[in-house]
């Protein structure tokens, strides 16, 4: 075990208040062991603490980011044994220290102290105050503290020594100093360091500057959830999951608060359930969110469970338990404007259907975000149905850009989210600059059309506007009576240009899918979904091999499927049919529509029909799209809207009906459920 650093004893210890200040190390570890009055509880990062890894630990080998090293003597904490700093910066984080915390309080083996102990000394002994960014001051002190309770307040390990002790909270005091004067101005980073300042002044009051760290963080806290919660409830960075870091962060503070009988303003508790809101809505039905923007996929719902233990919300309770409890959220599908995402879902399991065989669909219509986090991904989406993502966002994999191939700057571009390529080309400059890619050009204009949400019918319609090539892209996706979606893709140029379609498939559908086609439309065969576009004169389809990354470090095969056109001007459409067990049977075929008493090209308008049969029963889905304004005629109906649909029943009978042009200005943009 390393030796405990020494501190010399004058007349007091000048980190403490009096009296505790001119209490021996004896007294002060037996009045923390046994002292009452102060609540507070462990946040524990699973996937660090499992116990595999920490039983490593204690032989010093450290599993991290997917990577494992082993420290033959001692732990070498000023050297990185690999090519990405975030290996480092996880192991100076000190999540194990929770992790073996936990492993104490379950055996009362004294090893896993002495690992704690041993670890913690040698990183006061070893490492300057202040060694990497202050976020990692911050979340290593949040673990300390957690590994505190159970070493300390709860269990009492005999192996903490009163020297240890003491030189445990001079660190303490020294860090948050340090965290005091060396705050990140803004953003994730800032709300985890102020939640450290905050969770050190409620648990350890006798500190010397506790008073102050107190009021301090209290009030920056405030400042920082009115600058980086949106008006809707998205966290300012739009990524879903350092939305729910930082959610958990002030759930964390907003918890504290509550058990000690600390007061915030309602400011805050108003901007906490916005953005419990939009953590509600972002969950997909299997209780994992899209890692949109520089995450990992997860779950989340006990922050819901949270939610619902402050604020009584039976909507969050519901989603927490994916519907056992609690009362289904009023609205199926949600618009938040602010942070530029698009919900929609078939329902929350409160009928006949599973809340898990719900169907969803997640839109980005909005800014890359504040920071260095944002995707090149306008107009993508990510799609799940029956318990399953089948078209994912591939994920973040890494910030290491390192290596042949710079897999950063892969998983960040156009091509790796579900969207179209134009020539090859981002949306946004992205190119190296000194030591690593930044993005350097301005990103693009972008525009919510509409949002429309109707009993068995839903529309989104969004423009983006590329600085990168002189093309504007419109999207427009239809939801039909809560079964599948209609993917249609126009783009506008006077050049020619290669464009291309992608749908990124999840690792399960690896060496699963096939092509096939007919005379009437290119059809893909994935498990549990069925893509299919009517046959264009320069459209093909392919596979191509691609990755996606479920977690930080981990990356897996998956293919994509690529539509390609090659014109100035082109529209893709694509129907993208979901199921559960039995594939249905599909086909969808063209239909005349003429404008002006012309017939129409599908870069004009599509009319098109879809006959689906399904679990015994037969529909016929007609479908209109119009890409220019005017009034247009099928065989036997008038429109003049930019969307038309209607469903009948093999007998002819009429089942559901959307004509957009019967709709109010005021319905273009909302997502309640009517």
């Amino acid at each position: 075990m390393s030796a405990v650093p020494v501190i010399e004893r004058t007349s007091h210890f000048d980190f403490l208040k009096a009296p505790y200040s001119t209490w021996s190390a004896e007294e002060l570890l037996s009045y923390f062991q046994a002292r009452e009055g102060i609540s507070y509880f462990t946040v524990v990062n699973e996937a660090e603490v499992a116990r595999e890894k920490i039983d490593n630990i204690l032989s010093n080998s450290f599993t991290l980011n997917e990577e494992t090293y082993w420290f033959a003597d001692h732990v070498d904490w000023l050297n990185n044994p690999s090519t990405d700093i975030e290996w480092s910066i996880m192991l100076h984080k000190f999540y194990y220290a929770v992790g073996l915390g936990a492993a104490f309080q379950e055996t009362r083996d004294e090893r896993y102290a002495e690992k704690w102990i041993e670890l913690t000394s040698s990183w006061i002994d070893s490492v300057p105050v202040g060694f990497l960014s202050s976020d990692v001051t911050g979340r290593r002190i949040q673990n300390w503290v957690f590994a505190h309770y159970y070493f300390v307040s709860e269990c009492q390990a005999s192996s903490v020594t009163p020297e240890f002790y003491l030189v445990f909270l001079k660190s303490l005091h020294q860090q948050v100093s340090y965290l005091c004067q060396h705050l990140t101005p803004a953003r994730n980073h800032r709300t985890l360091e102020l939640y450290t300042i905050f969770l050190v002044a409620v648990v350890f009051p006798e500190l010397k500057d506790a008073d102050y760290w107190l009021r301090f963080s209290m009030e920056e806290l405030v400042k920082n959830i009115q600058s980086d919660i949106l008006d809707d409830g998205v966290h300012c960075e739009l990524s879903t999951d350092y939305h729910h870091i930082v959610l958990r962060n002030f759930l964390a503070v907003r918890r504290l608060a509550a058990m000690n009988n600390i007061v915030f303003p309602q400011e805050f508790d108003e901007r906490i359930k916005k953005a419990l809101v939009f953590s509600v809505y972002v969950h997909k039905p299997d209780g994992t969110i899209p890692s949109l923007s520089d995450g990992d996929t997860g779950c989340f719902l006990s922050l819901l469970e949270q939610g619902y233990d402050l604020y009584g919300s039976e909507e969050m309770r519901y989603v927490a338990t994916q519907g056992k409890f609690g009362i289904p959220p009023r609205s199926r599908s949600k618009a938040f404007p602010s942070g530029g995402y698009y919900i929609m879902r078939s329902g929350w399991g409160e009928t006949s259907e599973d809340y898990r065989d719900e169907r969803y669909l997640v839109f980005d219509c909005g800014d890359l975000g504040a920071g260095n986090h944002g995707h090149l991904d306008l107009l993508s989406f990510e799609m799940a149905a029956y318990g399953q993502s089948l078209i994912v966002d591939p994920g973040r994999y890494t910030y290491d850009e390192s290596g042949e191939i710079n897999w950063r700057v892969l998983f960040r571009g156009t091509s790796y989210h579900n969207t179209v390529l134009v020539d090859g080309k981002n949306q946004t400059l992205y190119e190296f600059h000194k030591e690593k890619f930044k993005i350097k050009g301005p990103q693009p204009g972008y525009e919510l059309k509409a949002f429309i949400s109707r009993p068995g019918f839903e529309y989104l319609h969004g423009i983006a506007k590329s600085h990168e090539y002189p093309i504007t892209h419109e999207r427009k996706i239809l939801f039909l009576n809560g079964d599948y979606w209609i993917v249609c893709d126009i783009l506008k140029a006077r050049e020619l240009h290669t464009y291309d379609q992608l749908f990124h498939l999840t690792a399960g559908a690896e060496n699963k899918v096939s092509l096939s086609s007919d005379l009437g439309s290119l059809k893909v065969d994935a498990p549990n979904l069925v893509i299919i576009q009517p046959v264009q004169r320069s459209a093909t389809v392919a596979l191509e091999g691609g990755y996606i990354s479920p977690a930080y470090g981990i990356k897996q095969a998956a293919p994509i499927v690529k539509f390609t056109q090659k014109a100035a001007e082109c529209c893709f459409y694509t129907v993208l049919y979901p199921y559960k067990k039995e594939r249905p049977s599909l086909s969808v075929s063209s239909l005349s529509v003429l404008k002006n008493d012309e017939t129409c090209t599908p870069f004009i308008g599509q009319h098109m029909e879809i006959a689906i049969e399904t679990a015994g029963r037969i529909y016929r889905d007609t479908i209109f799209i119009a890409n220019e304004p005017g009034n247009y005629r099928t065989d036997n109906t008038e429109i003049n809207g930019p969307v038309y649909y209607h469903r009948r029943s093999a007998e002819g009978h009429m089942l559901s009906r959307f004509d957009y042009s019967e709709l109010e200005t005021k319905d273009w943009l909302q997502g309640n459920r009517t």
